[in-house]
C-alpha cells in the first residue's frame, strides 16, 4: 500500500539515522513531504541528498532542547511544504547512571532529550494543526515504559513520563480532532540498541533474542511502518494509545 499519506506533510525529530531515518523514508514512500531535525549534521544532510530527488525532503540541523532551534527548523520547513499536519517525537538518548551517584545536572540531560523535547517540538507545531483542526503526533517511547532493565537508570523513568505526555496531550488536543498516540519498541536494531550489547557480555545478545518469542529483534522499517500507519488516515479513531512493537517479548514470564 502506498499513498497513505498523501498532501501531508510530517516532521520527524531525531531522523538522521536508525528508527528515525527509516521514518522519514517511509513517510516520503507514503507521499508525505517530511522534515526532519537532528544534532547529527553531517549524518542529516547525506540522508537528505540520497532521498530528496523529488525535492520532498528538507533537513534542519538543530537541537530538540533549544526552542529557538525548534522554531527555527519548523519555520523554514513550513515555509516550504506548509503546516505541519503530522509530528514525531523520535529524538532520544540511552542513559546507564546509578541512581545514587548521578548528577542533577545527567538527570536533567537526560529529561531533557527523552521528555521535554517531545513537548516543546508539539508546542511549536499545534497552532498549525489546530488552526487546520487535523494532526497527528507519534510519540517514540519504548518498552521500558512498560518493563525495563538494570543499568538503565533513568530511562525508564523519562520514557514512562513520555507515555504519560502522550495521553495527556491526547485529552487536551482531541477537541481539536487532533490525535496523540506513543509507540514503544522494543529491541531494535538500532546503534542504541548496539552501543547497549557491547557494553555488556557477548552472550547477553543472545539471551535477549532468545526471549523473544519471534526468535528475532525488530527492524527499524518495521517500527517505521506502525509509525506511518499511527499517523494517516487509517488509524482516524487511534489516540491515547501506547502501541507496544516489540515481537510479543513484553507477552512473555521469565523463564
Amino acid at each position: 500500500m502506498a499513498g497513505r499519506l498523501d498532501g501531508q506533510h510530517v516532521l520527524v525529530t531525531g531522523g538522521s539515522r536508525g528508527i528515525g531515518a527509516a521514518i522519514v523514508e517511509k513517510a516520503l514512500a507514503e507521499g508525505a513531504r517530511v522534515s526532519f531535525i537532528d544534532i547529527e549534521t553531517q549524518a542529516g544532510e547525506g540522508l537528505a541528498r540520497a532521498l530528496d530527488a523529488s525535492g520532498r525532503c528538507y533537513f534542519g540541523a538543530g537541537s530538540v532542547c533549544a526552542a529557538a532551534d525548534i522554531a527555527r527548523v519548523h519555520d523554514e520547513a513550513v515555509r516550504r511544504f506548509g503546516p505541519v499536519t503530522g509530528l514525531v517525537n523520535n529524538a532520544g538518548r540511552n542513559s546507564y547512571a546509578d541512581p545514587v551517584a548521578m548528577t542533577e545536572a545527567e538527570w536533567e540531560d537526560v529529561f531533557s532529550v527523552d521528555l521535554k523535547a517531545a513537548w516543546l517540538v508539539a508546542r511549536q507545531a499545534l497552532p498549525g494543526m489546530i488552526a487546520m483542526r487535523r494532526g497527528s503526533i507519534v510519540n517514540i517511547a519504548s518498552i521500558h515504559a512498560e518493563m525495563t532493565y538494570p543499568g538503565f537508570f533513568p530511562y525508564a523513568a523519562a520514557k514512562s513520563g513520555l507515555v504519560g505526555l502522550t495521553r495527556s496531550l491526547a485529552l487536551e488536543m482531541g477537541k481539536h480532532q487532533i490525535r496523540v498516540n506513543a509507540l514503544s519498541p522494543g529491541y531494535t536494531e538500532t546503534h542504541l540498541v548496539r552501543e547497549f550489547f557491547a557494553m555488556n557480555d557477548p552472550g547477553l545478545r543472545q539471551k535477549a533474542l532468545d526471549a523473544h518469542p519471534l526468535g528475532r529483534m525488530g527492524q527499524p522499517a518495521e517500527i517505521a511502518s506502525c509509525a506511518v500507519f499511527l499517523l494517516s488516515d487509517e488509524a482516524s479513531f487511534v489516540t491515547g494509545a501506547n502501541w507496544l512493537v516489540d515481537g510479543g517479548l513484553s507477552a512473555r514470564f521469565a523463564g
